[in-house]
């Protein structure tokens, strides 16, 4: 008897977790990338048609935000805009800029921008650079930002002028700029949520 409880005791032994067997902890969770909050942000366009401003806006895009405010040179923005979501605010007009002389948006539905290069620029402000896309032409820009944050919102505001002609935009009859301006200035309001403190 005394032999079996020395057997038992011994298979208890060799079986018990030792101290040193503990399970590892538990990694942390990487931080979920920003989102965009299409509520409340917009993308606006304003071309001037003989002299007078039109504004229109995109209905639908979308962004990708990889973007640590301490560390922007690390930091990427991919965006895209739905071309067939353009509006002039009444649907003759819509339906006028999905044409093969405007976006051509049933053959190029699509537009992107793809960052290269994040540049604090101090206060909140950023340059971000990179290529547009467009219309089936590519071309360089640089798009000065401003951040600042509420209740869990990080808002970029900004804007820049593009050459509708580079991208082949108001092609053949409309080429000519004393009807329609080459100049377009494109705005935007984008709310983020999940982005790092300023």
């Amino acid at each position: 008897m005394t032999a079996l409880l020395a057997s038992l005791s011994t298979s208890w032994a060799q079986t018990k977790p030792s101290a040193a067997a503990k399970p590892a902890a538990a990694a942390p969770a990487p931080a979920a990338a920003p989102q965009l909050q299409a509520a409340g942000s917009e993308l606006l366009f304003v071309s001037r048609q003989m002299g007078v401003p039109v504004e229109g806006r995109f209905k639908k895009f979308d962004a990708q935000l990889s973007f640590d405010p301490k560390k922007p040179e690390a930091g990427r923005v991919a965006f895209t805009i739905d071309l067939a979501s353009a509006s002039l605010g009444a649907p003759e007009f819509d339906a006028e800029l999905g044409k093969a002389a405007w976006f051509d948006s049933k053959r190029l539905p699509q537009a992107s921008f793809q960052s290269s290069a994040i540049k604090a620029l101090g206060g909140g402000k950023f340059e971000v650079s990179g290529k547009l896309s467009l219309k089936g032409q590519t071309r360089d820009l640089s798009v000065p930002i401003s951040l600042s944050q509420a209740g869990g919102i990080t808002t970029a505001n900004g804007s820049f002028v593009l050459k509708r002609l580079e991208f082949k935009i108001g092609d053949g009859e409309w080429a000519d700029t004393s009807m329609v301006a080459n100049e377009v200035q494109v705005k935007f309001k984008l709310l983020f949520s999940g982005v790092a403190a300023l």
